[in-house]
């Protein structure tokens, strides 16, 4: 079974978007709405109200060596924010 959730993005921005019941995780790359959906209420029993999802394209990078230039690229990613119903919360910083 592939794990859909990979991590939750703990931002300034993202911190601050957790005031109004919306959450975001890094998920697999090939996963649906509904699959990120179910993972996520079977995960922390809560209900989803909707999903937004974004895909990054990985970035090009090269660093220069003693025998020369090497290059290569970073994986790309998707990302899911997630709100949640009225009322319900996920804690992410468990202390």
């Amino acid at each position: 079974m592939k794990t859909i959730i990979k991590r939750p993005i703990l931002t300034e921005k993202m911190t601050t978007l957790a005031e109004r019941n919306q959450f975001a995780f890094a998920v697999d790359i090939n996963a649906n709405k509904i699959e990120i959906s179910q993972a996520i209420e079977k995960r922390f029993s809560v209900d989803v109200e909707s999903i937004r999802t974004i895909r990054y394209k990985g970035k090009r990078k090269s660093q220069f060596t003693r025998r020369g230039r090497l290059e290569g690229s970073r994986p790309s990613w998707k990302k899911a924010i997630v709100t949640l119903k009225e009322g319900q919360t996920i804690e992410l910083l468990e202390a």
